[in-house]
């Protein structure tokens, strides 16, 4: 039974870092006033990618990952019997007799309800730590914009990350931002990137394809 999808990180990690994408980077540089005559310098980051791609997320999604194996584990043990006794209802149901056949199906509803009552309390958990975590390297990484972006006088930044209602069409490669945030976060924070493993990727998204000015 496919019951194990609260370990799928996609929507979680966009909606998440969505939001904090919105509130950071439309950051005006300090003493740029609204209305100035000054020419615009505007640059592109995909917020999104740049939170999932530190060195700090990774290493703290690993971790995370690690922390819910054994109720992973769980999950798909009792699946594996809710799968088991489904079959065997069906094979030997009707040599059964009516008693046996109703304990049996009062077993399996049992266990079932289980699994799911099990399933929403480890997904909601999961989603809760994933929360708590993004919303710290987040907001962490948005400081680091703000700060990159008021160095280099940007009086615009834009979120080109494929989850934001507000869509960039189109972009100068060199204004974007993204991987020089990325670096500059990894130096800031000290954290090595961590060694590969089997674990599975957050998907990132991919930039936009724009079309041909």
């Amino acid at each position: 039974m496919k019951r194990m999808q609260f370990f799928t990180l996609s929507l979680c990690l966009g909606a998440a870092i969505g939001a904090h994408g919105q509130a950071t980077t439309a950051a005006r540089p300090a003493g740029t006033a609204a209305g100035s005559a000054a020419p615009a310098k505007v640059a592109v980051i995909e917020f999104q990618a740049a939170v999932a791609q530190t060195n700090e997320f990774q290493r703290n999604l690993a971790d995370l990952q690690k922390k819910y194996d054994p109720r992973r584990q769980q999950l798909k043990t009792l699946s594996d019997e809710v799968d088991k006794l489904t079959k065997e209802l069906q094979d030997q149901g009707a040599q059964l007799s009516d008693a046996e056949r109703a304990n049996r199906a009062r077993t399996l509803d049992e266990k079932k309800k289980q699994l799911d009552r099990d399933t929403q309390d480890a997904q909601g958990d999961f989603q809760g730590d994933m929360q708590q975590m993004i919303n710290t390297v987040a907001a962490k990484v948005g400081a680091v914009m703000t700060d990159y972006a008021k160095e280099k006088g940007f009086t615009l930044v834009l979120d080109a990350s494929d989850q934001q209602n507000a869509t960039v069409l189109y972009a100068v490669p060199n204004t974007d931002i993204t991987k020089t945030i990325v670096d500059a976060y990894n130096v800031k924070s000290g954290i090595p990137a961590p060694a590969a493993s089997g674990a599975p990727a957050v998907d990132a998204p991919q930039p936009q394809a724009a079309p041909a000015h």
